[in-house]
């Protein structure tokens, strides 16, 4: 063939892959839900039998099914419950099961509070007679069976009860709990944000004793934010919400015995302003656990309180130079000693503690992080867990006996790996996907991780895919030129040119702890980056210092600097990018959402060279503006660094505004306030700076409902069309 045909013939072929190329639009990301996956939800591996849960969705009845399948067949057992058959249950919103696994509570017409709470209605469902019992004639919050599965306690307007299922009395146990004053048993605005908990109560094992945490608010300062509606006048939505150095909910822990109706408020005065941060039995009956932290949250307790005295006893003690992780993990086993992660050889392992609090043996090691613990089946001596040792954005499964011997890998494909286990631990199953195979679902055996059969999969997406010949992520590692080595993707339009030069727009978040750059399949903001990708621009993503799964020392760099590190490795990432043939380097843009909003934010004002255009939505514009626990554990407070406040705020940068910035937020954001953007605004206003912005009235967070979402990131696609 000679030269010229041969061009002619890569000219073709290259305009027929063009052709052949469906375009993603963006009703297709957020409107058809044409890149739906399948999965199995509301999966639950039961305790007591070889079985699992699924809620299932009949789309054209509109009815909700629990169903049980046996873990060794994945056959279906029966129907558990059938919403069809249940004119109350017009909807399943959640399921629980008591102890012995006979009956289950229904939740359903959930109302949103904040982001993790809600309150709904309860039914208990029966399921040998198949009857249901309402638990109460109004909305209740986090109702959980006792043990023994005669009680439900439940939170109701700031105050705790228990319901008697046989007697069907209830009974309240605490009477102060006032609106924006105390809360008895249910978490505060900051702790459900930052701890990541609602229910602040916990029955022991025998079911004599409640436990729960009192937050008093009175003097957390409040936040109002003006609710527009279609009302003539607006309302007011007003909560507590303790900024960074502002005084925080005082906690106090209380035992409530169910025989006589008591209750004890334990002694913790030899703290100060602290935080209990979890709250869990032991095996013990009279042996409850909580985790205090200190305010800077350096300092970590795990104390056991004995019930019956009500004395309490520091079991183990963790510090940091940084901050300490607060762990899930806790696990009690039959002799009381107990199983806990912690990051304090330099990342994330496991370790085994005896009752007392001695030390017996680190199970996991090496330089890399365990990213769940799966559980100790104690019959075998096996730990299960996941972790990252197969590469920092990849996910495997693994078992490991007791004494850290013996270690196996259970899984084998490379990507993002998951597992639920059966209750003895016989099998597990995997969910599995990379950036390139859509989220399978696959039964394993335990014992070296043996494929048996596939459950779920989406080869019907992956299908229906082919015909959009969808660029893929390239991962890599970034080098900056200060030597700092950084997890990489980017996208290319699929009829990528390296002779041509690509304007290019990065993404990231950047928060402590928090990872991008990972092998799993497409979310949304994927698809429309692939979507940018085929109108000709090329998008990566970097994960600098802060982020996470690379050990505590890469993670807790910015400690009292937040976008200080950030900043400094997305300019210079972009500066590397920029340097590569194919890269515009007069085209760069940044976009992110929240902490990325933040980010971005500083990137097109401290980097005004690198950066032509960037994208906020909802961003903090100065860490004096949000909430105490989540950003004292990273800056302490503003009082003790102000610097750290003040220097990295964008809001202080704005005179260096020189590109084209666009910032996004919804007035009704309880938890990045809309303060923020205001503040951002009047400062650009005022150093005479032109920007463009989007507000959207009574919307959160997530900005969503109705075709909001459809309509946001319309505005953006135009935005970089039309300035990058």
């Amino acid at each position: 063939m000679n030269q010229f045909k041969k061009v002619l013939f890569l000219f073709l072929v290259s305009s027929l892959t063009a052709l052949a190329q469906q375009k993603i639009t963006l009703e297709d990301i957020w409107a058809s839900g044409t890149f739906r996956t399948k999965g199995m939800d509301a999966l639950q591996s039961l305790k007591n039998t070889n079985q699992y849960t699924v809620l299932n969705y009949d789309r054209v009845a509109k009815t909700f099914q629990i169903d049980l399948y046996d873990f060794t067949t994945l056959k279906k057992i029966h129907t558990l419950l059938d919403t069809k058959n249940h004119a109350e249950l017009t909807s399943i919103d959640s399921y629980t099961s008591n102890a012995t696994e006979t009956q289950l509570l229904i939740g359903l017409n959930s109302d949103p509070i904040y982001r993790h709470s809600s309150v709904a209605d309860f039914y208990i469902y029966d399921i040998a007679s198949k009857s249901l019992q309402k638990v109460a004639d109004y909305k209740i919050q986090e109702p959980t069976f006792s043990p023994d599965g005669k009680k439900i306690a439940y939170g109701y307007q700031n105050n705790l009860y228990v319901f008697d299922t046989a007697s069907k009395k209830h009974t309240q146990i605490t009477n102060d709990g006032v609106k924006n004053s105390v809360i008895n048993g249910i978490t505060d605005w900051v702790y459900e944000e930052e701890f990541a908990f609602v229910r602040a109560f916990d029955w022991n094992s025998s079911s004599t004793h409640l436990a729960y945490i009192k937050f008093d608010e009175t003097d957390v300062p409040e936040f109002s934010m003006d609710v527009f509606g279609n009302e003539l006048y607006p309302s007011q939505e007003v909560f507590k919400y303790p900024k960074a150095g502002e005084k925080n909910a005082l906690v106090s822990l209380h035992l409530y015995e169910v025989a006589t109706s008591a209750t004890n408020t334990i002694n913790l005065s030899q703290n100060n302003d602290f935080y209990i941060a979890r709250m869990k039995w032991t095996n013990d009956a009279n042996a409850l656990s909580i985790q205090v932290l200190n305010r800077h949250q350096n300092n970590l307790d795990l104390l056991f309180v004995d019930a019956k005295t009500g004395n309490t006893k520091v079991v183990l003690n963790e510090k940091d130079a940084a901050y300490v992780d607060v762990t899930d993990n806790l696990t009690f086993l039959k002799d009381n000693s107990f199983i806990w992660t912690s990051e304090k050889d330099g990342f994330n392992h496991i370790y085994h503690y005896d009752k007392n609090g001695k030390l017996r043996n680190q199970i996991t090691k090496g330089n890399w992080e365990v990213t769940s613990y799966y559980g100790f089946d104690e019959k075998n001596g096996q730990v299960y867990y996941q972790s990252v040792e197969n590469g920092s954005i990849n996910r495997d499964v693994y078992k490991i006996k007791l004494d850290g011997k013996n270690k196996v890998r259970l899984t084998q494909k490379t990507g993002t790996n998951k597992a639920t286990f059966s209750p003895n631990f016989q099998y597990f199953i995997n969910s599995f996907s990379s950036s390139t195979e859509p989220t399978a679902y696959t039964l394993h055996e335990s014992k070296v991780g043996k494929q048996i059969q596939s459950i779920v999969d989406n080869t019907e997406l992956a299908s229906k895919l082919e015909k959009y010949n969808l660029p893929t992520k390239e991962f890599f590692e970034l080098t900056t030129e200060k030597g700092h080595k950084l997890n990489a993707y980017i996208i290319k339009p699929k009829d990528f040119d390296a002779s041509k030069k690509y304007p290019l727009l990065l993404f990231q978040y950047s928060g402590p702890g928090s990872q991008q750059v990972a092998n799993q399949w497409l979310n949304a903001n994927d698809y429309w980056h692939m979507l940018l990708a085929q109108q000709g621009y090329l998008v990566a993503c970097v994960d600098g210092r802060g982020t996470g799964f690379k050990g505590a020392a890469f993670k807790k760099v910015t400690q009292k600097e937040l976008g200080k590190y950030e900043v400094e490795d997305q300019i210079d990432a972009a500066k590397v990018l920029g340097n590569y043939a194919y890269i515009d380097k007069t085209r760069i843009g940044i976009w992110g959402w929240s902490y990325g909003g933040f980010m971005s934010s500083n990137c097109i004002l401290i980097g005004n060279d690198v950066f032509k255009t960037a994208i906020a939505v909802a961003p903090v514009t100065n860490w004096r503006f949000y909430d105490s626990i989540y950003t004292e554990r990273y800056m302490q407070t503003p009082q003790e660094n102000a610097s750290g406040y003040d220097d990295n705020s964008p809001i202080n940068h704005v005179d260096k505004l020189k590109g084209n910035y666009l910032i996004i937020h919804g007035t009704a954001d309880d938890n990045v306030h809309f303060q923020n953007a205001t503040r951002m605004i009047r400062a650009l206003q005022s150093a005479n700076k032109q920007f463009d912005q989007a507000i959207y009235p009574d919307t959160n967070h997530g900005i969503y409902g109705g075709k909001i979402r459809l309509q946001l990131y319309t505005k953006m696609t135009n935005y970089i069309l039309e300035k990058l």
